[in-house]
Order: structure tokens, then C-alpha cells, then sequence
């Protein structure tokens, strides 16, 4: 398969990190959203980051798990730009308190959504190139 395991090994750290940042979005949105605060809510974001910790981590190395960690890594890329395209969204959330952990989680999730996205196309790119050679 993967004789250098490194770049699987920091796919699974950024990926890792990406879900931390995750659950710091989601913890952010439902306290400055209480209306998205709901049972049904909590419990399809808990499926989301559990579907994107198993393409991580027991998955990792294969096909299904870099997939897994390629839409994990453009999920987390997509929350600042989501968040940035409603400029109201963003300057609404700078006046309450817990605006710096909302911003930081921003930033996080889009370096380490990118990070992940980047090292999910290797991952992929040489399981392709190890099929054919």
C-alpha cells in the first residue's frame, strides 16, 4: 500500500483537528442560534463527526477513507466561506461574547480543511499510482 506513513498519519492529525474545530463551530452556532439548539440537531452533527472520525481513523490509508476525509477537509473549508459570504452573519456574531472562539474556529477549520483536502488528493493520487505501477 503506503510505505511512508507519514502522510497518513498527518491526514489523520489535520482530520482529527478539524472535527476538534467542528464541534467548537457547532457549540458556537447553537449558543448564538438557539433556535438551531434541537435533539434532531445535535444528533445529525454527532453522525456527521462520527461518519468523518471513522473515514479518519479506521479507515485511514484507503480509498473509502481518504473519500471520507476529502469531504471532511472541503466541509471544513466550506464553514468560514459559508459564514463569510453573509457579512451580517459574521459582524452580528462580533458583538457577542465568544466572538474570538467563533472567528478562531473560522480560521482553524479553514486551514485544516484545506490541509486535509491537499493531503486527501495525495493520499488518493498515490493509491492510483501503486494500482497502476
Amino acid at each position: 500500500m503506503n510505505d511512508n506513513p507519514k502522510p497518513d498519519l498527518t491526514l489523520t492529525i489535520t482530520s482529527l483537528l478539524s472535527v476538534l474545530f467542528l464541534t467548537f463551530h457547532f457549540a458556537s452556532d447553537f449558543l448564538h442560534n438557539q433556535g438551531e439548539l434541537s435533539l434532531q440537531g445535535v444528533i445529525i452533527e454527532s453522525l456527521i463527526l462520527v461518519f468523518l472520525l471513522y473515514g479518519a481513523l479506521v479507515l485511514a490509508g484507503r480509498k473509502s477513507g481518504y473519500l471520507i476525509t476529502l469531504l471532511g477537509g472541503l466541509a471544513a473549508l466550506g464553514m468560514p466561506i459559508l459564514h463569510l459570504r453573509r457579512a451580517t452573519s459574521v459582524a452580528g456574531a462580533i458583538d457577542r461574547p465568544g466572538a474570538f472562539i467563533f472567528v478562531w474556529a473560522l480560521l482553524c477549520l479553514a486551514v485544516t480543511g484545506l490541509f486535509s483536502l491537499i493531503l486527501s488528493i495525495q493520499g488518493l493520487w498515490r493509491l492510483r499510482r501503486g494500482q497502476r505501477g
